[in-house]
């Protein structure tokens, strides 16, 4: 798997970056409050209301992710004349960051998705909006901001809740004015017809868009690839990227397909997650990242939103700080016990990998230990580190000693991209450990001969090999605590 820090650059090159997003916007309205008792009128929770609140939507909130990751947008939309697109205009035109042109056509009605939330559930959702074509004179002025110098923008965000922006053929003249261009185009879609999308760089559907667009069983990740292959070849998209709510996502181009799994955490509201991930993508696309790597990081940024309540934003330090804590969760997963050890041996096994083993105190980890693990590492498929514990350290060492306990020695060892795996052992030597899950190479340092290598002579008995690593010389943990010591 990829190195998770890997994708913190990504995340940098998003600031300053300039998407044009055009869509459907709308005012999501939060109603919170608590749920006691059932109507006497009818079977229905009765609702205390405590708080209300207002945010942007649907493509406004695409918009306020890209602010919150350090991009620049400009936002094209369409509203009505009445109080609800006043105060859209009012909150968009707040945002740092944004060029704003809302488009009003008196006769539409501005769109309200109102949600009732008891605690942290939502209880029920009512929307209030107007779905139809829109007039031609609008259509044109649209059409016309929507495309007005996009060559100077490094991505085209089409967000579609299907109440009428790019019905009339309008989403189509956008992804060839971007073509033209050279603007890649990422459209978060609606409906069962995808032709309006025609050609367009990504799409991303959900599990059930996906299968209303194609008649297609998606009930598993091999009939999502299937479904999502037929909905790219049919439409000549560039690539379809399927959101799989719990399941992750999917992503399908001609050369790959990449399932990237969901982030386990705590959801709490699910509304406007994918308007993260398509700003995300757009994002990470524009400031140059390859493909899948946006949607690794774009899937991430999808665990973060879930776990806030309403119209949820990423921001830069949210997502980086995520992948820190991915990076230190994959480091903690590589320490397991003896039994996990020799469950996964058999699995390396039958994938043919080599299998390497090495062990110490690793007390105060320097770059004589780091030499030597790289040094092993390079040897083999998979490194297995056999380390001591506090207790063995003691009756080697002496009571001093270790200067760091076993979990703290663990993780730091563990953190290293060298190390596949660290085990704790009590006994004197790793003899033991050795005969259970026997390597195919024993690695020690070129301070030790062959034969004084605990184990050599088992691993050399099953037909493995001996590996005397070169060590760095002036570094040691025993000399290093002495000069400490010597410095008071």
């Amino acid at each position: 798997m990829k190195d998770s820090l890997s994708l913190v650059p990504i995340v940098s090159s998003i600031r300053g970056i300039r998407i044009r997003c055009v869509g459907d916007i709308m005012l999501d309205r939060f109603v919170t409050g608590e749920v006691d008792r059932i109507s006497p009128e009818a079977p229905v929770p009765v609702l205390r209301i405590v708080d209300e609140q207002e945010m942007v939507g649907g493509v406004g909130n695409v918009c306020r992710n890209l602010i919150g990751l350090g991009g620049t947008v400009d936002l094209v939309a369409l509203t009505g004349d009445d109080k609800a697109g006043t105060l859209l205009q009012e909150m968009v035109g707040a945002l740092e960051g944004a060029t704003v042109n809302l488009i009003v056509e008196s006769t539409r009605r501005t769109a309200i998705k109102t949600r009732f939330l008891a605690g942290n559930q939502q209880i029920m959702r009512a929307d209030s909006e107007m779905v139809g074509q829109i007039c031609s004179i609008i259509g044109g002025k649209l059409e016309a901001a929507a495309t007005d110098e996009l060559e100077s923008y490094s991505a085209l965000v089409l967000s579609d809740y299907g109440k009428g922006v790019f019905d009339s053929g309008r989403a189509q003249k956008l992804i060839n004015a971007a073509q033209k261009a050279s603007v890649p185009v990422i459209v978060d879609p609606v409906g069962n017809d995808y032709t309006k999308y025609s050609s367009a760089d990504l799409v991303t559907p959900n599990r059930k868009e996906l299968a209303e667009a194609t008649g297609l069983e998606v009930n598993n990740i091999k009939n999502v690839e299937a479904a999502a292959t037929t909905l790219m070849r049919q439409h000549n998209f560039g690539s379809v990227l399927v959101t799989l709510s719990q399941d992750g996502m999917l992503l399908v181009t001609d050369d790959e397909s990449l399932h990237v799994s969901t982030h386990a955490r705590e959801v709490f509201d699910v509304s406007g997650a994918g308007d993260t991930v398509v700003a995300v993508l757009a994002g990470a696309l524009a400031g140059g990242a390859v493909l899948a790597d946006a949607v690794r990081l774009a899937n991430l940024a999808a665990g973060v939103v879930v776990g806030k309540i309403g119209t949820g934003t990423v921001y830069t330090t949210e997502i980086v700080a995520a992948l820190h804590h991915q990076e230190i969760s994959r480091a903690e997963a590589k320490i397991i016990s003896m039994k996990e050890v020799r469950d996964r041996v058999e699995v390396w096994h039958r994938q043919g990998l080599k299998i390497g083993f090495t062990n110490g105190c690793f007390d105060l980890l320097h770059p004589g230990h780091v030499s030597l693990l790289a040094q092993a590492r390079d040897v083999v498929d998979k490194l297995i580190v056999g380390l001591n514990s506090d207790e063995s350290i003691a009756r080697l060492k002496g009571k001093d000693r270790p200067v760091q306990n076993e979990t703290s020695r663990a993780a730091v060892l563990a953190s290293l991209a060298s190390v596949d795996v660290v085990v704790l052992f009590s006994d004197d030597t790793p003899l033991d450990l050795i005969k259970y899950f026997q390597p195919d190479v024993l690695i020690k340092g070129s301070d030790y001969t062959k034969g004084e290598v605990v184990g050599a002579a088992e691993v050399e008995g099953w037909g493995g090999e001996i590996f005397l690593a070169t060590l760095v010389e002036g570094h040691s943990t025993t000399a290093t605590i002495r000069r400490l010591a010597e410095r008071g």
